[in-house]
């Protein structure tokens, strides 16, 4: 009979598989015997090995399996078997470990922020719901508030200008509170996240402005030469990598002293991807100053083993000349999940789906016709055939606007949510047709639909055909209005490419010849303006890059400014 003293035979095997696994790892065994450490020491997940041990979920799972004999599962999770523990820590040298491993030197800080740990821990649990589709994997809230420690100790961030280049994880609310006196930008594409960082921003006081863009069409012009310093933790692809440090070369405002500083990592066992990833980074012509390993821990993102490297990059002279190469392509696909992925789809439309968007559009006028597509070239539209890129930067070109009157077929199957509201900003036409994916989230619920058609309802009237072609999809007709309620809000809208602020002045000076107070100079414009609008920072954007949120707010500002009356709380 076995005894605690003489190992049973499958214990004994356990062992003995252990350390042939770590043994054939050499000297870069550390990680796996960490995973061993740990199970001696007490209950863990699966999730929490990976997280701990930043190794990938496929290495934690072969070093469970080695010693599987000698674990025990309970409701906190898995262990070594007590009567076993003390065997394992002398063959994995439990004590070498724990007295070598090096004090995190963020320790005494990251204590001494407990509280906006937990703060952080909050508002991450509030914030909206990752989306899979957008490579959203939440950083624990200890990672984000390390982030902002790092930063204010390692840049003047007092008075200087940060750009958070996507923010789904808020690193940008953790910074505002470690450091009061950063202004920072964010821009992301997911309206959500802008509305949730504005908001909090707003009931805080913190000085951070929120603008919209998808980096696969450009960059916003109000944060172009704007920044100080970058901060990105972008999709894990080489695309996705050199996209986004592409449109944050063009934040800097100093091309020599401007650094961008990138989360990113990859699994021990995928060096080839973390090599392209390189590459992307090298064809940038951008030095390492830095790279902090394991500096970021995720909630999720076991492939990589919940983990991920921080870089500080620097331009040098060559970076300029090639910066823009990267982004000069609008496909979609540079995300490792969805319909948006490397491995995506990214066919054109079959042609009873084509044929349905074209009858739609023409409609009974037979107006002429551009189309809007990418992925696919359309083989009707007499007047043009227009990129969503292009769309999205500049407009519809000189060509199709010179038309009197024309219509827009637009194929935005592609949607991942925002395409929708700023296409129908950047499009002024007698009528447009928009396919849109069937769950897209301004279709699919009743108050969505109603509170796009308000928003956009001093331009066009819009209606909703659920399920047509089929059932993949939705067609959204917006016929223009003739007569909106509100002309200044309709100037706005219709010229969602120019500065808010010049929009607005001349809207002010040329509506207000009608009014019994007489006309407005541009010096009263302004002078009005700047009495009325909340977020003044915000008047050198346009339209087309303000969060949703914003867009309504202003549209009710400028309207209040017309009519010299307070605008209604937001």
């Amino acid at each position: 009979m076995p005894t605690d003293e003489t190992p049973s035979a499958p214990a004994r095997d356990a062992l003995e598989n252990a350390e042939q696994l770590v043994s054939a790892a050499g000297a870069h065994a550390r990680p796996l015997r960490e995973i061993i450490a740990l199970l001696t020491e007490g209950p863990h997940t699966l999730a929490s090995l990976v997280r701990l041990s930043a190794v990938s979920r496929r290495g934690v799972e072969a070093v469970l399996e080695a010693v599987g004999p000698d674990l025990i599962t309970g409701e906190d999770g898995i262990r070594l078997r007590p009567d076993r523990a003390e065997s394992y820590r002398e063959r994995f040298g439990y004590q070498q470990l724990r007295r070598v491993r090096l004090a995190d030197p963020l320790a005494p800080a990251l204590e001494r922020h407990r509280s906006t740990i937990d703060e952080m821990d909050r508002l991450i649990a509030a914030a909206p719901r990752g989306r899979q589709a957008l490579d959203h994997v939440s950083a624990t809230a200890e990672t984000v508030v390390r982030r902002a420690l790092w930063l204010d100790a390692t840049f003047d961030l007092s008075g200087a200008q940060l750009l958070c280049a996507g923010d789904h994880d808020l690193t940008s609310l953790a910074v505002a509170q470690v450091n009061t006196g950063v202004a920072i930008t964010v821009v992301d594409v997911d309206e959500r996240i802008l509305e949730f960082i504005d908001e909090q921003a707003r009931r805080r006081g913190l000085n951070i402005r929120c603008l919209f863009a998808d980096f696969r069409f450009g960059f916003p012009s109000a944060a172009k030469e704007s920044a100080d310093l970058l901060i990105t933790d972008p999709p894990y692809t080489p695309e996705g990598v050199a996209l986004f440090l592409s449109r944050g070369l063009a934040s800097l405002r100093d091309r020599e002293l401007g650094r961008l500083v990138l989360a990113y990592g990859f699994g021990e066992r995928q060096p080839t991807l973390g090599l392209k990833v390189q590459r992307a980074i090298q064809e940038l012509h951008l030095v390492y100053e830095a790279i902090l390993p394991d500096f970021n821990s995720y909630a999720g993102a076991q492939a990589v083993g919940s983990a991920s490297d921080l870089y500080v990059c620097r331009p040098t002279s060559r970076t300029w000349k090639a910066f823009d190469a990267p982004a000069r392509s609008s496909a979609p696909n540079i995300y490792t999940h969805g319909a948006q992925s490397l491995e995506g789809a990214n066919a054109a439309l079959d042609e009873p789906t084509i044929e349905a968007l074209r009858t739609a559009a023409t409609g009974e006028q037979d107006l002429p016709l551009a189309v809007l597509a990418d992925g696919w070239q359309p083989s009707f539209g007499n007047i043009g055939h227009v990129r969503l890129g292009t769309l999205m930067s500049s407009g519809l070109p000189a060509a199709i606007t010179r038309q009197p009157s024309f219509a827009v077929a637009a194929d935005l199957s592609a949607d991942p949510g925002p395409w929708l509201l700023r296409v129908l900003l950047a499009v002024n036409a007698e009528r447009v047709v928009l396919l849109v994916p069937g769950e897209h989230p301004d279709v699919a619920g009743e108050t969505a639909r109603r509170e796009l058609g308000d928003l956009i309802a001093d331009k066009y009237a819009l209606r909703f055909r659920r399920n047509e072609p089929d059932s993949r999809y939705a067609l959204v007709e917006a016929a223009l209005v003739g007569a909106p309620s509100a002309r200044l809000t309709r100037q706005l809208l219709d010229r969602a490419h120019g500065k808010i602020g010049n929009v607005w002045r001349d809207g002010l000076v040329r509506f207000s010849r009608d009014s019994a107070r007489g006309p407005m100079t541009k010096n009263a414009a302004r002078e009005r303006i700047q009495l009325t609008a909340r977020r003044p920072d915000l008047l050198e954007a346009t339209l087309i890059e303000l969060p949703r949120g914003r867009i309504r707010e202003l549209c009710e500002e400028a309207a209040a400014s017309l009519e010299n009356r307070e605008p209604s709380k937001p």
